[in-house]
C-alpha cells in the first residue's frame, strides 16, 4: 500500500514538516520506495514534483523538505506498487484538466481487475489501477455537470459514484482541484484541524519538534489528512469506512 498527504488551508501554508515525516516513510521508517509525489496549487496554477525515486534517498525531495513552497491545497504521496511498474508514469498524484481547472488524485489500496470504460478525453498514461480510477471518476463527473458545479454539488456526485470503484477493493484517496480536498477512506484515514491557539507538533518519524504559536498568525489554519498520524503528540481523528469528507479553508466541512 502508499501512504497518503493532504493539506487545505485557509491561508498559504508550506507542507516542510509534515512532507518531511511522510518522506521518512518513503524507504527509512517504512516500505514505500517506488516513488514519490507532491502537488502545490497557486491560484489557477499548478507546481507538480514527481520522482520515481524512493522518497527518502531522492535530491528532488530533500530539496523541497528546505524549499517552503506555500499553498492552500497540496497533495503528497508515497508509493509502494501494487499494480504498474516503479516508473515515472505510474508514479502519484496525477494531473488532468477539466472546467478549465487543475484536478490532482492520489490513491492508496488496490482495486483487483478494474478496467473502467474510458470513452471521454479522460485515459490512463500509466498502467495503474489508481490512475484509472482517477480518470474515470473525471470523466462521470464531467457527465454529470456542464461546467464546474459548486462544492457542495461535486460532493454528492462523488459519492454516488464512489461505491462503483469501491466494490473493487481499498480506494482510500485524495482529490482537490485548488477549490476544496475530497478525503475518502475505505480502510484507513486520519485528520486533524491546527488552529489557534497553536500547539506544540513532533513528528514519530523524524527529531522534529515545531512550536506552530511561533510560526503562525490567529488566523492561519491547516486541516492535515494522513494515512497514518505523522505526529506523535496532536489528536488525530480517524476516518469511518466509507466516509468521504470535504475540506474548505482548513475546515472539514459538515453539511455536505
Amino acid at each position: 500500500m502508499c501512504q497518503l498527504l493532504g493539506l487545505n488551508c485557509a491561508t498559504p501554508t508550506d507542507a516542510q514538516f509534515s512532507f518531511s515525516g511522510l518522506r521518512r516513510r518513503g524507504g527509512a521508517t517504512d516500505h514505500h520506495a517506488d516513488g514519490w509525489g507532491i502537488a502545490f496549487f497557486e491560484g489557477k496554477g499548478l507546481r507538480l514534483f514527481v520522482d520515481c525515486e524512493s522518497a527518502a534517498h531522492s535530491p528532488m525531495a530533500e530539496f523541497l523538505r528546505h524549499y517552503p513552497l506555500k499553498s492552500t491545497h497540496i497533495i503528497a504521496h508515497v508509493r509502494k506498487a501494487t499494480e504498474g511498474a516503479v516508473r515515472l508514469e505510474n508514479t502519484h498524484p496525477f494531473c488532468r484538466v477539466l472546467w478549465g481547472r487543475h484536478w490532482v488524485f492520489a490513491h492508496n489500496g488496490d482495486l483487483k481487475d478494474y478496467r473502467p470504460h474510458l470513452h471521454s478525453h479522460f485515459h490512463p498514461v500509466g498502467d495503474t489501477d489508481s490512475e484509472r480510477a482517477f480518470c474515470w471518476l473525471l470523466q462521470e463527473l464531467a457527465k454529470s455537470h456542464a461546467s464546474l458545479p459548486s462544492v457542495p454539488e461535486l460532493t454528492l456526485t462523488l459519492r454516488e459514484l464512489l461505491p462503483q470503484v469501491r466494490r473493487h477493493g481499498s480506494f482510500n484517496f485524495l482529490l482537490s482541484n485548488g477549490e476544496a480536498l475530497w478525503a475518502h477512506c475505505s480502510t484507513q484515514l486520519h485528520y486533524l484541524v491546527r488552529q489557534h491557539p497553536f500547539a506544540h507538533a513532533t513528528l514519530m518519524d523524524e527529531d522534529w519538534t515545531v512550536n506552530f504559536a511561533e510560526v503562525n498568525q490567529p488566523g492561519d489554519r491547516a486541516a492535515v489528512v494522513v494515512t497514518t498520524p505523522l505526529t506523535r503528540d496532536e489528536c488525530w481523528t480517524p476516518f469511518a469506512a466509507g466516509e468521504l469528507k470535504v475540506f474548505v479553508g482548513g475546515l472539514p466541512l459538515a453539511d455536505v
